[in-house]
């Protein structure tokens, strides 16, 4: 058993919460507590009623999610709002929610461990918003062809545009949306992006500009950091801990 105090003050310290700023609705941190104590930790992506559940019917009590609840609130707490948080306070499960900063973590971030998963080191950060980087590159010397390959060998879907160089010398990553990333490709000088999803009105961009794009899926590329943050925090804390899937195709 651990307090919960502890948790949250761990989490905020390892991902520099307070450094980011992020969209108004992202709330990073606490969003809801429990009576204080921790005995098992939960990973998720998204903040909803079904993982919610999953995670109270598997005994978790502290929740760490990507997306959190409160990206359009304040909003009267009835129908779906309500039913979130109800099963929140009931199971006493805590929800701390982690965005941006989990992004850009240079170790445990989801750009990074995109990266790792390839075989790769991040090498400079990309995508600075405010001071901080959301995004990163890493050097390569694998074909493009070699890149879609490890990529289908990791996801369950993979959208591959591949108007850029056969032979990248560096990748950029942007877990999630990726809309924002392909403005500064050229400006960092890379010409092959790793996503999670884009609008379709890049398919033209990419011929235009001759830029590789691999789309993997927005939760698919989201997994990894609340994962790796959650598996950290249970060694630190002797807990136990277990990732709430929902199997989102999006």
């Amino acid at each position: 058993m651990a307090k919960l105090s502890d948790l949250v003050a761990y989490c905020d310290r390892r991902t520099r919460r307070a450094a980011f700023k992020d969209a108004p609705g992202a709330c990073n941190g606490l969003q809801v507590a429990n009576n204080g104590r921790v005995t098992r930790i939960g990973a998720a992506v998204d903040a909803g009623l079904a993982p919610f559940e999953r995670a109270v019917a598997a005994g978790v009590d502290f929740l760490i999610v990507h997306h959190g609840m409160y990206w359009d609130m304040p909003r009267p707490l009835t129908g779906p709002a309500y039913a979130r948080v109800a099963t929140l306070v009931r199971g006493n499960c805590a929800l701390y929610s982690n965005h941006l900063p989990l992004d850009g973590h240079p170790t445990i971030g989801n750009n990074a461990l995109l990266a790792r998963q390839l075989g790769l080191k991040r090498h400079r950060p990309f995508l600075i918003r405010d001071g901080e980087a959301i995004g990163c590159t890493a050097k390569s010397s694998l074909t493009r062809a070699a890149l879609r390959r490890k990529l289908e060998s990791l996801y369950p879907r993979v959208v591959a545009i591949e108007c850029g160089s056969a032979t990248p010398r560096e990748i950029a990553f942007c877990s999630g949306a990726g809309n924002s990333a392909i403005p500064e490709l050229a400006p960092a000088g890379v010409d092959t992006l790793v996503t999670g999803e884009l609008r379709e009105e890049f398919f033209n961009r990419a011929q235009e500009e001759q830029l590789n794009l691999y789309c993997c899926g927005h939760y698919a590329t989201e997994v990894h950091a609340v994962q790796a943050l959650a598996a950290e925090l249970a060694k630190k804390f002797k807990l136990p801990w277990e990732f709430i899937a929902t199997g989102n195709p999006l």
